[in-house]
């Protein structure tokens, strides 16, 4: 069922936007997975096999990502994920990536909740200690063609409502997808935006228990 044609990496790092260059300059990155859509053409009604076919998936390119960025995983505070559909799928089949995309990176920043619950549609417990991703993993979706692009949202990996920390960044992966193919994509940064200045909750003031999803 997962057949995988190419992996994309895009990594960016700003050190300044117009304003004061920054000690330490903010580092970006994605991952793009292109598969087949095995749905590709026709109506399935069931597509949940899909969704667990895809965990190894999702937990090999959180790793990849990481890897690519070369900082701990204490270093990383926002993160994000999204799919590009082939023009003879369905958004629905973007919708696939949710449990396995998220999962996977939160996972890998230390979250100890249970994600086969949340899977089942039940509800999720915040666990852990600060900095264990505690927050949901934001996301968006689209059908594509080749070359699309995708604005990729942002939030801290602890608090979906600290300011400083809102963000996209923008990912297409050249000649993909193709009408039967899905781009599956996962993004993190090390910080908030570089010149981070409208107020709100600051990611210092996060607590174990006020964490805002």
């Amino acid at each position: 069922m997962i057949q995988i044609r190419r992996v994309f990496t895009h990594l960016e790092e700003i050190r300044h936007e117009f304003g004061p260059v920054a000690d330490v300059p903010l580092l970006r990155g994605a991952i793009g997975a292109v598969l087949t859509n095995p749905f590709a053409g026709r109506y399935e009604p069931d597509i949940l096999p899909m969704m667990d076919a895809l965990q190894d998936v999702g937990l090999d390119m959180a790793q990849r990502l990481l890897k690519a960025m070369a900082v701990p995983a204490e270093r990383i505070e926002t993160y994000g994920k999204g799919a590009i559909v082939g023009a003879a799928g369905e958004l629905e089949h973007g919708a696939l990536w949710h449990v396995p995309g998220g999962y996977a990176m939160r996972e890998l920043l230390g979250w100890k909740g249970d994600r086969n619950a949340y899977a089942k549609g039940q509800a999720e417990e915040k666990t852990g200690q600060p900095a264990n991703a505690l927050s949901i993993v934001p996301s968006t979706k689209k059908v594509g063609g080749p070359g699309a692009a995708l604005d990729v949202p942002l939030t801290h990996i602890n608090a979906s409502y600290v300011r400083s920390h809102f963000d996209a960044i923008e990912v297409r992966v050249p000649g993909a997808p193709s009408a039967d193919e899905i781009v599956f994509i996962l993004a993190m940064t090390t910080g908030p935006r570089i010149h981070a200045r409208v107020g709100g909750l600051k990611a210092a003031d996060i607590s174990q228990w006020n964490g805002l999803r």
